[in-house]
Order: C-alpha cells, then sequence, then structure tokens
C-alpha cells in the first residue's frame, strides 16, 4: 500500500479501495463496525496494514448504534459498513436513531455492481433510496475516479449537519485503477461554526440582564461543542437554574448548586417545578423537542408566556417547537460566550439571587427525598427503583452508561446524575428498543479505560443479547445491567391504566440470562436482593469482563404511561365488543 505521506498534495496511482481506506486514516478513523461481505473484501484486506480495527458485530443494527455511542463519547465520526442489500437494510433502525440524535456518522454502503444494476440480481436493493429519509445526504459514487472526493464530501456533510450521512458506492468501484491525493481534513471541511450574528447576541444580553427568574436548558448541542464551562459562567453569573435537556443528564453537572436535574418523561420535579417559574428561558444546544416538553407527573411545567432564547448549529431547529423571542445560529459555546461577555460590559454588578439559590435547594432536596422514598418501598424481589437507587450508588464519577428504552430504562431518568460530560449515552426520542448494549459497546471502544454500564430491560435484552458474543470476542468489558421484569412493561403500563389490565402481547418467558451470558464466554449474575445489586456492580467493574447482571424486579412497579398523550380510554361500537368499552368495566 502506497504511504499515507506520499500522497499529501500530490496524485499518485492507486486502487480505489486503497483511496477509501487512506481517506478513512487521514479522517482518524481507528475502527470500523459491521459484518464482513463480499461486496466490500477488497477494500476489507486493507484495513489492518492501515492500522484500522474492523468490528465484527452479530447483527448491523448493532453496527450504527455502537458507532453512534462512539461519536457521542469521542467526537469523532463513527463509520459502518455492510453488504449490498440485506446487510445495509439490517442498519436501517440504528442509522435512523443516530439521524434524530444528531450524531455525525459514515454509512458505507456498497452496493450492486453497475454492470447488473435493474436486473434484480443476488441482493441487489436501492439503498440511496432508502436511506435518503433517515440520513442527512446520500452521496453516490457516480465513477471510481471520485470516490475519495465523494467520500470525503460523506465526512464534511456529517459534521458539518451532525448526522449520518450514506457513502453509496457500486461494488465493482473498488477496484481498478486511479490518480489522485489524500488530503487532510481542515483541506475540505471547518469545524469552527461561529458564535452567530452580533445583533441576536446583543438581544439575548438584554433579555437576559432585565429577566426577573431566567432559566437555562443545556442540552446535547453543549456537550459536542464542550461548552459546559461556559453554561457554568453564565448560570452563576445570572444565577440562573439549570436543567438538562430530555436524556441529557450528563449537560451540566449534577452536583453544581445551580443544577436541577432533567427535564422531560421521567425528569426531575426539581427541574420541572423550576421551570415553571421561568420568565425568560435561554435554550442552548438543543432543539426543544416536543416529547422532551410534555407534561409530565401531571405537571404541566414548560411555560407559555417565557421569552426564549434559542441558541442552535442548526437553523432548522430554531423555534421548530416553541416561538421564540432570540433565535441564534451558532455553536453554543461560542454564543454563550459572547452573550455573557456582553451581560457582564452592561451590567457589570449583578448581585446573586439568595432566594433563588435557596428555591433551588429545596427543591432539589424535596426531589431527593421522594425518590428515595419511592426506591424504599418493598418489591418481589426487588423493586426497580431501588435497582436503579443502588446502582447509582455505585457507579465511580466517570462512569457511562448507556439506557435503553422502556419502562426501568426511562426511570432511570430521574435517578442518573453526571459530573462529567459525554458520560449519558440515551436512545432518546427514537425510541427504539435494543440501543444500550451495542452502545455500550461503542463507547468502551472511545473510552476503553473507563467503566461502562448498560441499563437494560429484558425485552430490549432480546434484542440485543447475542452482541455478548462480540463483547467476548473483541474484548470490550462492559457491563449489562438487565432488568428482569418478564414483560414490555412500558407497553404493559398501558395496558393497565387503559385497558382494564387485559395483557395481549405484554408477558414474556426468560432463560436465565445469566446462564446465557456463560455460555457465551462472558461473566453471567443473577441477583435478587437489592442490598446486593451494590457490591456485585461494584465486583464486575473491578474484574474488566464482559459482564451480564439478570436483576430480578417487580413487574407490577411501574412509571407512569410512557404515551400518555396519544393514549385514550376505549370505546367500542359493535356489540362484540362492547365489554371491552370503558364505560362496561364495572359492569
Amino acid at each position: 500500500m502506497v504511504e499515507t505521506k506520499m500522497l499529501r498534495g500530490t496524485k499518485v496511482k492507486m486502487t480505489p479501495s486503497e483511496a477509501i481506506v487512506e481517506t478513512l486514516v487521514a479522517e482518524g478513523v481507528k475502527h470500523i463496525s459491521g459484518i464482513l461481505g463480499s461486496a466490500f473484501m477488497d477494500m476489507l484486506d486493507l484495513l489492518p496494514t492501515a492500522g484500522i480495527r474492523f468490528i465484527g458485530v452479530r447483527h448491523e443494527q448493532s453496527a450504527a448504534h455502537m458507532e453512534d455511542a462512539y461519536c457521542r463519547v469521542s467526537g469523532v465520526a463513527g463509520v459502518v459498513i455492510g453488504q449490498n442489500g440485506p446487510g445495509m437494510t439490517n442498519m436501517v433502525t440504528s442509522v435512523a436513531a443516530a439521524n434524530q440524535a444528531h450524531t455525525p456518522m459514515v454509512v458505507i454502503s456498497p452496493s450492486a455492481g453497475t454492470p447488473t444494476v435493474g436486473w434484480d440480481g443476488f441482493q441487489e436493493c436501492d439503498q440511496v433510496s432508502i436511506f435518503k429519509a433517515i440520513t442527512k445526504e446520500t452521496v453516490r459514487v457516480t465513477h471510481p475516479g471520485r470516490v475519495a472526493d465523494c467520500l470525503r464530501t460523506a465526512f464534511r456533510i456529517a459534521y458539518a449537519e451532525r448526522g449520518p450521512v450514506l457513502f453509496d458506492i457500486p461494488r465493482d468501484y473498488f477496484y481498478g485503477e486511479v490518480e489522485d491525493q489524500i488530503l487532510q481534513p481542515h483541506q475540505y471541511r471547518v469545524d469552527e461554526r461561529g458564535c452567530g450574528s452580533s445583533e441576536s447576541l446583543d438581544r439575548a444580553a438584554e433579555i437576559l440582564a432585565e429577566a426577573q427568574y431566567p432559566v437555562i436548558i443545556s442540552g446535547r448541542g453543549t456537550v459536542d461543542s464542550d461548552g459546559i464551562e461556559e453554561i457554568k459562567n453564565m448560570a452563576e453569573y445570572l444565577t440562573a437554574p439549570v436543567a438538562v435537556s430530555y436524556m441529557h443528564n450528563d449537560a451540566f453537572p449534577a452536583d453544581h448548586p445551580l443544577s436541577v436535574g432533567p427535564i422531560g418523561y421521567m425528569g426531575s420535579k426539581a427541574a420541572m417545578n423550576t421551570l415553571k417559574k421561568a420568565d425568560v428561558i435561554l435554550a442552548v444546544g438543543t432543539r426543544l423537542s416536543v416529547f422532551g416538553t410534555l407534561p409530565c407527573y401531571d405537571i404541566d411545567y414548560f411555560p407559555k408566556d417565557a421569552q426564549i432564547i434559542q441558541i442552535d448549529i442548526n437553523p432548522r431547529q430554531i423555534a421548530r417547537t416553541h416561538p421564540v423571542e432570540v433565535g441564534i445560529i451558532g455553536d453554543a459555546r461560542e454564543a454563550s460566550h459572547e452573550i455573557l461577555k456582553r451581560l457582564k460590559a452592561n451590567k457589570p454588578n449583578l448581585k446573586q439571587e439568595k432566594k433563588r439559590m435557596v428555591e433551588v435547594t429545596n427543591e432539589k432536596q424535596k426531589w431527593e427525598e421522594e425518590l428515595v422514598k419511592l426506591a424504599m418501598i418493598d418489591g418481589t424481589p426487588i423493586n426497580p427503583r431501588r435497582a436503579l437507587l443502588e446502582l447509582t450508588k455505585v457507579l465511580p464519577e466517570n462512569a457511562i452508561v448507556t439506557t435503553d428504552i422502556g419502562n426501568v430504562s426511562s426511570t432511570a431518568n430521574a435517578y442518573l446524575k453526571f459530573n462529567q460530560s459525554r458520560r449519558h449515552i440515551a436512545a432518546l426520542t427514537f425510541g427504539n428498543t435494543g440501543f444500550a448494549y451495542p452502545s455500550a459497546l461503542g463507547a468502551k471502544l472511545a473510552e476503553p479505560n473507563t467503566p461502562v454500564i448498560a441499563i437494560v430491560g429484558d425485552g430490549a435484552w432480546g434484542m440485543s443479547l447475542h452482541e455478548v458474543s462480540t463483547a467476548v470476542e473483541e474484548n470490550i468489558p462492559v457491563i449489562a445491567c438487565v432488568f428482569n421484569n418478564n414483560a414490555w412493561c412500558a407497553e404493559k403500563k398501558n395496558q393497565v391504566d387503559f385497558y382494564n389490565n387485559r395483557f395481549v402481547g405484554a408477558d414474556i418467558q426468560n432463560p436465565d440470562f445469566a446462564e446465557v451470558a456463560r455460555s457465551m464466554g462472558a461473566v453471567g449474575i443473577r441477583v435478587e436482593k437489592a442490598d446486593e445489586l451494590g457490591s456485585v456492580i461494584e465486583k464486575a467493574i473491578k474484574s474488566n469482563k464482559p459482564t451480564v447482571i439478570d436483576i430480578q424486579v417487580d413487574g407490577t412497579q411501574l412509571a407512569p404511561p410512557f404515551r400518555k398523550d396519544a393514549l385514550k380510554m376505549p370505546t367500542r361500537l359493535l356489540e362484540k365488543y362492547s365489554h371491552l368499552d370503558h364505560k362496561n368495566w364495572d359492569k
């Protein structure tokens, strides 16, 4: 293979496969996840020599979940690849999840060879059309000589628009001979985003200076821009409480006196009761999603009349769900820095609002006491909240936690607290099950020396336990905490509250997950007593081995309905179904 240093600024002869791999090397790609296939084997053969590790998963959906988490932790775009046809369509769900999560990713998509396109050949599929709606862009290689250029375009758009990009290359285009040069990333993409317009920054500072009760909501953009220090400085100067957006509990340190915790489903009542008082909201690096701002615990907390200042790098997100007073298209850190600079210049002697500090402290204390009280209610065998409480007690300060979707995983939103960024990797609003465990593998690849724990319900575990083989084979020592209640309990709660305890499809029969893990070469532990869980997790962290902890939890102690906003009490018009009508339940 041609040495990379010989290619800078000089066109040389190489194969398209070599051009692709050398572009990946220039981008700092250290590994690619997927399942091997004949379509890209010529490129695959080069990876070991190039210093790029190939992580072979058991299902392609896991690959994009892994790379989603890898990017969220490392800041480096993940790369996935699969066989044309079914290999690529298996990734649709996880690529869509990364797209909704605004995670840069390059999806290398080998497609049917050009000589047979349109003949319905083996594994032929129009992948570009399939992925168009779930990626920021689909980049199609139109000539072998364009492979490096098209791959650079994919990376440029992935970083610029914060999401996955499909790089579609006919399988016969890996072969042949091209003349090209390998560019460095700074030659074809720019990472600096700027702070937004000076007029918008001035107006934002004016509104914040006059606010009677400002509240900050910090989101994923703050994390990605490494802007938490700026948010801390802003909060302290304004005595502004800081909430974090839905399932981004690492977007502001929980131990800060002004931190009030997460909003959104199963978030913090302290955050919600505080946000209700706001006359000005500074939303930094958050799209203020509809689901993430819905009422919860019967608290309609998002203020209707507050002035909103929204900072987002993507102009499409500004005022998308809530009208704003000021919209700032800019980097979360840079914009926050500039606003604070203006505040200090125009209001140099702002005094700390001691009454507000006391209110924040009291709200947090009340909420913390409620969480512990709810967790200490006996369960059979274990109250899932108690299990979450015991888990959080023993988490190391730097631990990364990935969370799936579902009843227990969502309840974790109330219990998980982080003082460092890039620690909370959640399924977010796409809400697909089977996310947490492959994401834990990707997070561990990003930080091999950091403990990584996945919180997974037993239903979601059924969709991801096959990747324990990947963890063992690739020596990726993550810990899966499987909350086993023998049901799809998020949906079961809907059937409890809306369908008179008529359970259809909710109950599932599980094997002994600890035994299954041991058969796959991992450590497997079954826990039936709450007071044993903490020490089990500590031992698993120290062992540094792939571990599955099968936690037996009570299937009747459930969180509120997940989609209360979208469900109604059932009515039935045909006589055949009249007994199912909610008006007839007591008859």
